[in-house]
This record gives C-alpha cells, sequence and structure tokens, in this order.
C-alpha cells in the first residue's frame, strides 16, 4: 500500500458481471479496530506490536500521523504485523492533511491529552465542532477536566496535571467518543464511568489491549465502562480482531451471486443479526470452528433492514445490503438511523438500474427486471464495496471509479475477488507516479 492517495484517485476497477462466488477467503484485523489500537501506543513508552494487521491504506496513513509524533513505525505488510516504538515525550500536534484523510485520526486526541496534557489534532474530514459525533468527544473531555477549544481549523485539548476521573453520560453510544474517553480515563486521576457506550467488537477489543497494557477496565462489551485509571502503562502486543464488515461484505456477495463461500476467520458472534437477516433472505450458513460458510442457492427475498449502533444492523454493511435489495424477488424498506449521508450509493446504484426511491431516512427498493453495466463513482469505503457487489450480478461490464476508498477498507479486495472467481480487474488511467 506504498501508492499515494492522489495516484491511487485515478484507478479504476472494471467488473464483468455473471460469475458465482465460490472458494475461500481469509478474513484480516478489522479496520474499525487496528487504527484505535495504533493509537492506543500513544499511552506507553516503548515498542508496541500489532498483528493481524490489514493491508490497507488508512493504516498507512495512520502510520504516518504517529511517525509525525515522534514515533517509529515498522511494519510487515506480507505478516500483517506492524511495530510502533513510542518515545517518552511524543509530539502533541497530529498533522492536519494526513489527519483530514481518515476520521479515525481523532482517536489520537485523548491519549495525548492523557499522555502530555494537550493535544491540537485537525477537524476529521473538515467537520465542524458543531457535529454529533465530534460535541460528544468534546464534551467528554471536558468531564475529564480537559479545556477543548477550535483554533486554526483544529481541535485543541489542555490539561493542568492530570485527567481526573469522571462519570460520562453519552448522548449517543458513538465509537468513536467512546474509544476517546475510554483511552483517556485510562491514565485519568481515580474512576471514570462511560454510561450509553458503544458495545461494538472493536470496542471490547480496544479494551482487551488497554488490560494487557496494565489497565483496569469493567465493562467491556456492554453499555458501562468503569475504568479505574492507573499512573502509567506498559507496551504489549496485540492481536487484532478480525474485520466483521469484510467478512459480511463478503457474505453478502455469497449470497447475491448464488455462490458457496467459506469466509475463515470470520466470527459469526459479531455478525448476528446480518446474518439473521441473510437466512431471512434464503442464505444457507454454517457455523464452523475457523468462520462460517454461505451458500445461496435462488433469487434472495427481499426484507427489511433499520440499521442501529451495535448489536443492531451496521451502518457500515447499508450499501451492500441495499446491492442485495435491488435484485430480490420483492419490495423492501432500508432505513439508516446512524449517518446522514449513506444514501448518497443509492444515486450510483440507479445507474446500474436499480429501482429504489428515497425519502429523508428510508430508501425503497423494489425489485429490478435486471442491472447494466455502467461506469459509477466509489463515494466511501463501503459504497465502493456495494457497487462491486452489484457489479457482480450486473449484465456487462461495471467501471467502479475512486477505487482508493475501497482500499481503505479492504485488503487485497481484487486478488481475494478473483480467486472466489470474480472476473474483475483494477485498471489505471495514467501511470502511477
Amino acid at each position: 500500500m506504498s501508492q499515494d492517495l492522489a495516484s491511487r484517485s485515478v484507478e479504476r476497477f472494471v467488473v464483468t458481471g455473471g460469475t458465482r462466488l465460490v472458494g475461500e477467503v481469509a478474513v484480516p484485523g478489522a479496520k474499525n479496530s487496528v487504527l484505535k489500537l495504533m493509537a492506543a501506543s500513544l499511552l506507553a513508552a516503548g515498542r508496541t506490536t500489532l498483528t493481524a494487521v490489514p493491508d490497507i491504506l488508512d493504516v498507512t496513513v495512520m502510520s504516518e500521523v504517529l511517525v509525525g509524533l515522534g514515533a517509529v513505525v515498522e511494519r510487515d505488510v506480507g505478516g500483517g504485523r506492524l511495530t510502533i516504538d513510542v518515545p517518552e515525550k511524543p509530539g502533541f500536534s497530529a498533522d492536519g492533511e494526513l489527519v483530514r484523510r481518515i476520521r479515525a485520526s481523532v482517536a489520537v486526541l485523548g491519549p495525548l491529552v492523557a499522555r502530555c496534557g494537550e493535544a491540537r489534532v485537525a477537524l476529521p474530514g473538515g467537520d465542524a465542532i458543531g457535529s454529533r459525533a465530534l460535541d460528544i468527544h468534546v464534551n467528554g473531555l471536558a468531564k475529564l477536566g480537559a479545556l477543548v477549544d477550535v483554533e486554526g481549523g483544529a481541535l485543541v485539548a489542555r490539561c493542568s496535571g492530570r485527567l481526573q476521573g469522571a462519570s460520562i453520560w453519552l448522548d449517543f453510544p458513538s465509537v468513536g467518543a467512546t474509544e476517546n474517553l475510554l483511552m483517556a480515563g485510562v491514565l485519568a486521576k481515580g474512576t471514570t464511568v462511560i454510561d450509553n457506550a458503544a458495545q461494538e467488537p472493536e470496542i471490547a477489543d480496544l479494551c482487551a489491549m488497554l488490560t494487557a497494557m496494565g489497565g483496569r477496565i469493567d465493562g467491556a462489551g456492554s453499555s458501562t465502562l468503569v475504568i479505574d485509571g492507573v499512573d502509567a502503562l506498559s507496551p504489549v502486543e496485540h492481536r487484532t480482531v478480525p474485520d466483521r464488515i469484510v467478512a459480511g461484505t463478503y457474505a453478502i456477495g455469497a449470497l447475491m451471486t448464488g455462490g458457496d463461500v467459506m469466509i475463515r476467520h470470520g466470527r459469526a458472534g459479531h455478525l448476528g443479526i446480518v446474518l439473521e437477516k441473510l437466512v431471512q433472505a434464503g442464505a444457507e450458513i454454517d457455523v464452523l470452528d475457523d468462520g462460517f460458510r454461505v451458500v445461496g442457492r435462488d433469487r434472495p427475498r427481499s426484507i427489511d433492514v433499520v440499521t442501529l449502533p451495535y448489536p443492531g444492523f451496521p451502518t457500515d454493511l447499508l450499501p451492500q445490503i441495499i446491492a442485495l435489495e435491488a435484485i430480490s424477488s420483492g419490495t423492501s424498506l432500508i432505513t439508516e438511523n446512524v449517518f446522514d449521508s449513506r444514501f448518497v450509493f443509492c444515486r450510483e446504484l440507479h445507474k446500474l438500474g436499480a429501482d429504489l426511491r428515497t425519502d429523508g431516512h428510508h430508501v425503497i427498493v423494489r425489485p429490478a427486471e435486471r442491472l447494466t453495466g455502467a461506469r459509477v463513482m466509489s463515494s466511501d469505503v463501503r459504497a465502493g464495496a456495494g457497487l462491486v457487489l452489484a457489479a457482480l450480478v450486473a449484465e456487462g461490464e461495471t467501471e467502479v471509479t475512486d477505487v482508493y476508498h475501497i482500499d481503505r477498507g479492504y485488503a487485497g479486495f481484487v486478488e481475494n475477488m478473483t480467486a472466489l472467481g470474480a472476473d474483475i480487474r483494477r485498471v489505471s488511467d495514467r501511470a502511477v507516479a
């Protein structure tokens, strides 16, 4: 993943529809976890090692963020191993251009203010501080004793002395805010209680790593986290939890194409409602010791889906499930309750012939006679994956542009899809610099 963002932006995927996905695919560590584990390494001086690290663009960008803070980062891409050597006194100002590339880089805010007493992090993706998610971060850090303000397009948090434990109620179970406050709380003086905390498996993974580093945390995986602050943490080696969103993407692809896919390392327990919905849609699913198998035999049946915080249906699988519903046998209603802009994807799916209509937080999907290849644009990581799945069942050739988004979250996507039988190739519009 050494190519830069500008180089990748001129690449596209060309997909010829009509093939089944058949075979095995291995799921790497989770994008939504590893980036936060990398941020957590800042909490302890010394050498932290992460394993099962996915070969995705976001890991490259986050590595550069950490290097800018004074860490030495070494990466064994083939072995999925990443080592982060954190200095005794890391920097506290994260590079603005890098932070704006990936929203997850705001996760360095909590560790830096807890460890250094000060943190300066650019507003990720140009978000205003009044947005729901960042507002929750700011209010929580303020309760821990930090003074947070916006200066020059960046969030600046300062604390004279040590953060102080506090009781914090989150207005919404924000994953990012839960993670930032959790990482700040482990070094705060006294006890911190986070109520209405996010419960995603990636939160539990972060808790496991922080506990191994010497943190004292109760309630991992529940809506209430109790953190007894400690004076210092130690570096560790930690294996990243498997990526449930990648696993879910391949599972939906197997059903859509009438395929038969064994998803190695996929944890069925992390995809409870997703697999239940796929069974309702007609999938046959067998849970095995090291993953699960998904078989699709007939045209998928229509299902209704509502996205919610975990353990509800994940918003990160919304585009993929809409693609599934576009070829189902009946009308379905999909409701998005987490993000406001997910339905941008629907405009692109419509170009392939999908029959759908958006109305606020809802999209009504009616069965299309057929999908037909066209040129479509990937607007984000999951939208890109959803368009590729739709292209697999569309007649003719589909071009998916802006595929650097897909590279941000799916390791070896073209290679894995090709190994499963898909007719997909990466094309560059000009020589990569």
